[in-house]
């Protein structure tokens, strides 16, 4: 099970990338023609032309499915921009600026997908951007790389959140820049 519920990217099997892009898309496809609450795992297993059974060998549920679709998007956004955090130089910037606009973006989308809670789906792509980068930055002994890392994933996610919840908001470049100053202390700080 645990195989199943794995990001798309980990899977190589063409058949399992088919069905679940099948899925997502029917989602996607269904909200915006009704509410969330009102789709049904028949109806997106039928809209994606595959049966319940492989619904279910994919998902446990039609909330996985929103969320690991959510996932993907933002997955989608940090690989079109090729946003990695082994530059210093304006990485934590770019970090938080995807953040920021993949939250303004969600306004674009059915509204139930402005709702959802994306720290799910957002802060483990951003938690791992950052391990992988801490891997080419010294830190220094003693410091937990994981622990750094999910503290400046939350602190990222939660500016950006707050930036986007508030209304007549400053540019989202503005923002990544006042991210990147609150943010650059803890990531750098515990660093060489």
């Amino acid at each position: 099970m645990a195989q199943l519920l794995q990001p798309e990217t980990e899977t190589t099997d063409p058949r399992i990338l088919r069905s679940r892009r099948m899925l997502m898309d029917s989602m996607a496809k269904l909200l915006l023609q009704k509410e969330f609450d009102d789709i049904s795992v028949q109806e997106i297993a039928d809209d994606a032309t595959l049966n319940r059974a492989t619904f279910y060998l994919h998902y446990p549920d039609k909330n996985a499915l929103l969320q690991a679709m959510t996932e993907s998007r933002f997955r989608d956004l940090i690989e079109r921009r090729a946003i990695t955090f082994t530059e210093c130089n304006g990485a934590l910037r770019a970090i938080a600026l995807g953040v920021c606009d993949y939250l303004a973006e969600t306004t674009g989308c059915p509204s139930q997908l402005a709702r959802v809670p994306l720290e799910g789906s957002i802060i483990p792509v951003v938690e791992g951007v950052f391990r992988e980068g801490l891997a080419h930055h010294g830190i220094a002994p003693g410091v937990d790389a994981g622990l750094l890392a999910t503290t400046a994933a939350w602190a990222v996610f939660g500016a950006a959140r707050r930036w986007f919840q508030t209304p007549n908001r400053i540019p989202a470049e503005e923002m990544a820049a006042r991210i990147e100053t609150l943010v650059n202390p803890v990531l750098f700080g515990a660093s060489q």
